[in-house]
């Protein structure tokens, strides 16, 4: 069954476990972050922007990191475009922008990403990160470099940024990791079809982990992951399901400012909507992510990481994706 068939027929009713808002407390506001300096990695375009483009409205100076500099057909936006959004959002908020071209695969692009912050902001104080590849296949069917190239992206990528970003954020005082990754795995089903997706993901979680076991209490680390499937290009590119089926990424970057006005959550792999409940929002708030208003996306993402007794999956989906030139194949091969 194709992934759009699967996404009208999945019910839409929450897990026991996703607890509605009471309204007791409101969504507290975000702090301002003036003065503060965030690294965002992929954030030319999709989730990477927003959450670059939440940040500056906050009043942060902001590093857009990733790999496009120049215009592509099929690659809208590039770190120079968000900058100059970032900019124009700074007119009223403060906030400054800073374009480096980072390709995570290389550590000395890394590290001298944090230099050239420092260079010219003098400080780092947030890390997102939030680039990174996807591969939705089986082990036999994943040839050894595409799993060096995934690792390199996602676990290793957000290893070395942490390594020079952290000592920074000690030295302040105060400091926020945030991975862009996803609960680690409670039975082995799950790793079906993806496990080498996961080492590379979970690895980007376990270092927001392992940055919150090591922060001395003052740095925070916390990875974040979205209950549905959010708007993005990738979402776009391997056809996750139609549009209506989706929230935006407006969600997560939301998620990313109660992250930096939270002193307390630390050392956990969040679900983006959960994580606002529990802040505070109402079930009603989260309508505002839908794209399209009069559907409530289906948590496809959260059901996959919420397993039965047995170890089954409430999602229990099969999709396989990673080339978009080979769509059409990978399409007919997902199970749903």
């Amino acid at each position: 069954m194709e992934v759009e068939t699967r996404l009208r027929h999945i019910s839409t009713h929450p897990p026991a476990r996703y607890a509605p808002g009471s309204g007791a407390m409101p969504l507290p506001a975000p702090a301002s972050l003036r003065g503060k300096v965030a690294i965002v990695t992929g954030g030319s375009r999709g989730i990477g922007r927003e959450v670059c483009l939440a940040l500056a409205r906050q009043g942060c100076d902001v590093v857009v990191a990733a790999k496009s500099a120049t215009p592509q057909k099929t690659l809208p936006g590039t770190i120079h475009t968000v900058a100059a959004e970032i900019e124009a959002v700074g007119a009223s908020t403060g906030a400054r922008a800073l374009a480096v071209v980072c390709d995570l695969r290389d550590a000395h692009a890394c590290e001298a990403c944090v230099v050239a912050a420092m260079k010219r902001f003098g400080r780092v104080d947030i890390l997102v990160n939030n680039a990174s590849a996807l591969w939705w296949h089986a082990i036999e069917d994943t040839p050894v470099k595409k799993y060096d190239l995934i690792n390199a992206i996602n676990a290793r990528g957000a290893f070395v940024m942490a390594k020079h970003c952290v000592p920074l954020m000690k030295k302040n005082g105060w400091g926020r990791v945030i991975s862009m990754g996803p609960p680690l795995p409670k039975h082995f089903k799950q790793l079906k079809n993806k496990t080498a997706y996961y080492v590379s993901k979970c690895g980007m979680s376990m270092v927001a982990l392992g940055v919150a076991a090591e922060g001395d209490g003052v740095v925070l680390g916390n990875a974040l992951w979205p209950a549905t499937v959010v708007e993005s290009l990738a979402s776009e590119n391997f056809a996750l399901g139609e549009r209506r089926t989706w929230r935006k990424a407006s969600i997560l970057a939301d998620c990313v400012l109660q992250l930096c006005s939270d002193d307390v959550t630390n050392g956990r792999t969040l679900i983006d909507d959960v994580y606002l409940l529990e802040r505070g929002a109402r079930d009603e708030d989260l309508k505002k992510y839908r794209c399209d208003p009069n559907v409530e996306p289906p948590r496809l993402l959260a059901e996959a990481e919420e397993l039965s007794d047995d170890g089954g999956t409430n999602g229990d989906w099969d999709v396989r994706r990673g080339r978009v030139k080979a769509l059409r194949e990978d399409r007919a091969r997902s199970k749903l």
